[in-house]
């Protein structure tokens, strides 16, 4: 069984790492096609666009095909198109492999999630499940900031590192995956395997929650690098090193989390920490470097305990449907970091530059906030609304 733990890990280390890695290098990418600060955020907007369009029917169409097929083939798409990145020769030619790439992410994360039940014993899956998040922990504490040293050769490098690792992590998955048929039932319409969480009021108001949640974390995220660069003058390579700092207090965060939710419980965890973030985030561009760098640091810890703890409440809504609520939360993440990266673009140019994203984001973190309280997904009144979300 670890074999499947390492692969699980690898493959949302790779997908974590292609994520972010655009962040850090936008400046250079930005000089290399010559294209304007309020428009280069779509470099990272465009993968996340795909990632969030595909990522709707990706879910409910897998939960009636072989999911181990439908991983390889995703994986295989991933890596071309990521390898692809470093041979566009335009702005525009960027934008569509991203999109491509994202689109084939799309239909590889949340087969990680929904593959783990099936072949993981029940007293391992939990602690699979924390592994594999800690693959996308580990991509900004390692895989960005090693992106950013490999980009200081050459900026289409890692796009190349990237896809040919996961050329090989397809190639794993078709030797060591089992099939992963649907289990007899009667095949249904994408819309509804929707249906259950349209009707649920909870499931409506914490998918809400969510969105704004990564939609202030999105925008702050997107143009980091720029500040880094334009504020403090920071090289690619020192912007990696700063990368890396953050990342490590995302992996921080996951690993502490289950200690930190036991102790608080889940309610005050999501709400002291969601707090703190606001007054961070508007304190964080007033910062000095040393002090940006554990100021940061603290927002992606506090991030990492409640990332899984959120995704673990929406998982939760219905058991039946599993597949389909990651898709959404997937698709929902992606599609608040694509309007996030665009409208940091717009923050950071025509109004008081970084300062202004941080605001937006505390606000973001705060509208989140009150979702969750008065949505009812934290515990309290989730147990009603898991009855109600479950089909007849």
């Amino acid at each position: 069984m670890l074999k499947y733990s390492i692969l699980f890990f690898l493959i949302m280390f790779m997908i974590g790492t292609d994520t972010f890695l655009v962040s850090p290098l936008l400046p250079t990418l930005q000089a290399e096609y010559g294209v304007s600060t309020g428009i280069a955020g779509w470099m990272i907007g465009a993968y996340t666009l795909g990632s969030a369009m595909f990522a709707l029917i990706s879910g409910p169409l897998s939960d009636g095909w072989n999911r181990r097929t439908v991983m390889i083939c995703g994986l295989t798409a991933f890596s071309l198109s990521t390898a692809l990145c470093g041979f566009a020769g335009s702005y525009w030619t960027m934008l569509l492999f991203r999109f491509v790439a994202g689109a084939s992410a799309a239909f590889t994360a949340p087969q990680v999630w929904a593959s783990i039940p099936a072949v993981m014993p029940p007293q391992r899956i939990a602690k699979t499940m924390g592994i594999a998040f800690g693959g996308l922990a580990a991509a900004q504490a390692f895989g960005v900031p090693i992106g950013s040293w490999l980009a200081a050769a050459d900026w289409p490098v890692p796009f190349w590192c990237i896809g040919a690792l996961s050329l090989c992590l397809a190639a794993a998955a078709f030797l060591m995956l089992p099939a992963m048929k649907p289990s007899g039932q009667a095949r249904t319409s994408i819309l509804s395997r929707y249906i259950p969480l349209i009707k649920n009021g909870v499931a409506r108001g914490g998918f809400l929650a969510y969105l704004l949640l990564h939609l202030g974390s999105g925008t702050a995220m997107a143009f980091m690098g720029k500040w880094m660069a334009d504020h403090f003058e920071l090289s690619i390579g020192s912007i990696g090193n700063f990368m890396m700092g953050l990342g490590f207090g995302t992996l921080l965060g996951s690993i502490i989390s289950s200690a930190v939710i036991r102790r608080l419980g889940s309610t005050w965890t999501v709400t002291a920490g969601m707090l703190l973030l606001a007054v961070l985030y508007v304190s964080g561009p007033h910062t000095g470097l040393h002090a940006a760098a554990v100021l940061y640091f603290v927002v992606f810890t506090v991030l990492g305990v409640i990332f899984p703890l959120v995704m673990g409440l929406l998982t939760g809504l219905d058991a039946s449907i599993r597949g389909t609520i990651a898709s959404l939360a997937n698709s929902t993440m992606n599609g608040a970091n694509t309007l996030g990266a665009w409208l940091a673009g717009l923050l950071y140019v025509h109004f008081a530059g970084y300062a202004s994203i941080g605001m937006f984001s505390a606000a973001c973190i705060i509208l989140s906030l009150a979702a969750f309280r008065f949505g009812g997904l934290l515990p309290g009144k989730s147990t009603a609304a898991k009855r109600q979300s479950k089909p007849a």
